[in-house]
């Protein structure tokens, strides 16, 4: 993958870039869609909105898929991810609540480091993929927008539970907007509008500071590419204000859906509702690593039983990547043995921009889920020859304390 510099690999800009005023918290758009507060920017651009989780979001912009995905990686991108949910946990129980339905362990989190942990069900399935972050008074969690209902109904139910013993929970949803800066140039530009050095901010750690003149914004660097990247949680008022200010850096460009999702595909991340849902375990999904030790010996979380158990025993599935040759492979298509028998099936694919080849991600049973298992897939029922590759795909360039 070439990871020229920004100025000399810059593709000429996308058109409609007349600076725009004005925000506000999300709104209710044609066909019951909610609309982010960026949502007027991204018309101006020439996004493409298209529906997404109940929300009207840019699938891409006028320049297209390709490059904006090939931007991302030389330089970087600016994503809305205003839709996906932002709560806030309050009381001196709050962690032994939030224990009480994810796998990780969050007591043992530093002042602002965060972690990736998984909602499970008694069954051991994966409810929802979180990130819960420690903060002083506190915990910070960013779910997903497709799980938002039955999330929150876990949440209030569990906290009603709680409280009738007598705990002291507290739950608040934000209204703030969620924008990703993501790419190896992002630390660069982000810093020139910081008092805080983000060279002490590592990967999966946050931090609320003022950026760009607007206060009051958690800044927390992860992100959903693979790159260096921050998410920043900022006042819904202040969205578009912050927005321009980061857009108009030359080499920013905004990025929509499309790009997210080949992108996360490239660095071997999971989306949920197509690689882990509630039929899925961490085990069978290559997630163990997201259970803590402590949590482990314990037990003491929703599917114990069922997840330890595939532990010792291996699941009798697992999620693996693919490369292929010939037409790209897309989710729901079949993966055969070597005698042509299905072992498995595609839950992500598409071509890589970034490799020139087809990839994709699937579950396949155990026996075939070594890297470097030939193996076919069925497309157009027509079979090609596929290969079990591990993953990321493409190397991830996440910022890491040393």
């Amino acid at each position: 993958m070439l990871r020229a510099g920004c100025r000399a690999a810059l593709p000429r800009r996308p058109p409609g870039w007349a600076p725009l005023s004005g925000a506000g918290g999300a709104e209710e758009g044609a066909g019951g869609l909610k609309r982010t507060p960026l949502d007027a920017l991204h018309r101006a651009r020439g996004g493409k909105m298209v529906p997404f989780a109940g929300w009207s979001l840019p699938l891409h912009y006028g320049e297209g898929h390709l490059q904006s995905h090939l931007h991302t990686r030389r330089c970087c991108s600016l994503f809305d991810v205003s839709h996906m949910p932002q709560t806030r946990v309050y009381g001196r129980d709050r962690v032994r609540f939030v224990e009480s339905l994810v796998v990780g362990d969050i007591a043992e989190l530093k002042l602002g480091q965060g972690t990736l942990t998984l909602l499970t069900n008694e069954r051991g399935g994966i409810v929802d993929d979180l990130i819960v972050t420690n903060t002083a008074d506190h915990l910070y969690i960013v779910s997903n927008a497709g799980c938002t209902d039955k999330d929150l109904a876990i949440m209030r139910g569990r906290a009603a539970e709680l409280q009738a013993t007598g705990s002291d929970i507290h739950l608040e949803m934000l209204d703030n907007a969620l924008l990703a800066l993501q790419g190896p140039s992002m630390a660069r530009v982000l810093q020139a509008g910081l008092s805080d050095d983000l060279a002490k901010l590592h990967f999966m750690n946050s931090v609320t500071t003022t950026v760009f003149g607007v206060p009051g914004c958690r800044v927390t660097r992860c992100g959903y590419t693979g790159e260096d990247g921050v998410e920043i949680s900022v006042p819904a008022a202040q969205a578009v204000e912050l927005a321009e200010r980061l857009l108009g850096v030359a080499e920013v460009w905004p990025a929509g859906l499309a790009a997210r999702d080949s992108l996360r595909l490239e660095a071997g991340l999971c989306l949920y509702g197509n690689d882990i849902d509630e039929t899925t375990t961490p085990a069978e999904a290559g997630l163990l690593w997201t259970l803590g030790k402590r949590r482990r010996a314990n037990m003491d979380f929703p599917g114990a039983a069922i997840i330890m158990a595939q532990v010792k025993e291996k699941p009798k599935r697992k999620r693996v990547g693919l490369t292929s040759v010939g037409p790209p492979i897309r989710p729901h298509t079949a993966i055969l043995g070597p005698e042509g028998t299905p072992v498995g099936t595609v839950t992500s694919g598409c071509p890589s921009p970034s490799l020139g080849k087809n990839i994709a991600m699937g579950y396949v049973e155990t026996a075939h889920s070594r890297a470097g298992t030939a193996l076919t897939v069925e497309v157009r029922k027509k079979q090609h020859p596929a290969l079990v590759t591990k993953m990321p795909f493409v190397p991830t360039h996440y910022y890491m304390a040393k």
